[in-house]
């Protein structure tokens, strides 16, 4: 049996589908009072629990094999946020903790592109250091510090391995990412304000079949980053335009002016109390270099990302059948 943390969210519902579909036995930690929409009807051993509990962690690892760690908070927000240190750094602490003396579980650690150092030029691959003092947001500073607590555990004995996918799209997104929500506006046709940018993407289920490569074949105390392909903004929106065969408001706001109103969007969705989409974080990381590399993936794990195009079809097919 394998314990996933994070199992509801957008990469941990898909996984816990793949490895039923392995005919693994899975048991799902979920908050309690958490939605279970994403697994509903699924055949998985539902436990209550949180990773900031050390008690509920260990209980929640009696009899399983290993642990897929992706739980965790995503902030694209300003400033300090002591919550998103707490649930990334201390629950992945006490993970690991329980997994070394429950027996030193096989860990497969979900970890961030955006926990390596930020690059201006040249290929990023896993030879850029992770980075816990990067500027750039609290969530990427949480997450490579949790690497690096992963990664010493590893160097401690610890049979663990490190993922760190790029920005993940693609169906079951029962939570409305961010990207998913830019995809599920344009298959509604409703009118859609962009930035003229591009980040790599990749494919939710390739994301949850390198995890599972990871546990098979990776190597302890490796990293392996689970890229797909770079794609514009612009170009996804008219994709889903091609796929839907329906037109839809298309207006690309100035960078500079995009810039100059993200300084007041992030006092907006705190008032508000909505999902933050545009903020400075979010354009600095579409105009962030995004030559990011998976050939160390595809050479150990045999990695092999689809076509964007395939991802972004199927997406906007789950959408419009789940409305």
């Amino acid at each position: 049996m394998w314990l996933v943390t994070g199992a509801t969210g957008h990469v941990g519902n898909v996984l816990v589908r793949k490895l039923l579909e392995r005919g693994e036995k899975v048991r799902a930690l979920i908050l309690p009072g958490e939605c279970r929409e994403s697994i509903s009807g699924l055949n998985v051993e539902a436990f209550e629990g949180d990773v900031l509990n050390l008690d509920s962690v260990f209980q929640s690892m009696r009899g399983v094999k290993g642990i897929f760690h992706l739980a965790g908070v995503i902030s694209i927000m300003p400033g300090e946020n002591p919550f998103v240190h707490r649930v990334n750094v201390d629950g992945t602490k006490n993970i690991l903790r329980a997994a070394m003396e429950c027996g030193n579980k096989k860990l497969i650690y979900t970890s961030s592109i955006h926990a390596i150092q930020r690059v201006t030029d040249g290929v990023i691959d896993e030879r850029v250091p992770y980075d816990m003092n990067n500027p750039y947001g609290a969530y990427d500073r949480s997450k490579a510090e949790a690497t690096l607590e992963v990664l010493n555990a590893a160097q401690s004995g610890l049979d663990a391995v490190v993922v760190c996918p790029t920005g993940v799209i693609g169906p079951y997104d029962f939570r409305g990412s961010m990207m998913g929500a830019v995809i599920h506006d344009a298959a509604a046709s409703k009118p859609t304000l962009y930035v003229d940018g591009a980040y790599d993407f990749v494919d939710v289920r390739d994301v949850a079949d390198g995890l599972i490569s990871a546990a098979e074949n990776g190597k302890r105390g490796e990293s392996y980053i689970l890229s797909g392909h770079k794609i514009t903004v612009r170009y996804l929106l008219e994709t889903v335009r091609e796929i839907t065969g329906k037109s839809f408001f298309q207006m690309k706001i100035p960078f500079d002016l995009a810039r100059f109103a993200a300084l007041f969007t992030p006092m907006y969705y705190q008032l508000a109390n909505t999902t933050p989409r545009f903020t400075p974080y979010s354009l600095e990381v579409l105009k962030s270099n995004s030559n990011i590399s998976h050939a160390k993936a595809a050479k150990e794990l045999g990695y092999s990302p689809r076509s964007l195009y395939e991802s972004i079809k199927d997406t906007v097919k789950w959408f419009l059948e789940k409305r």
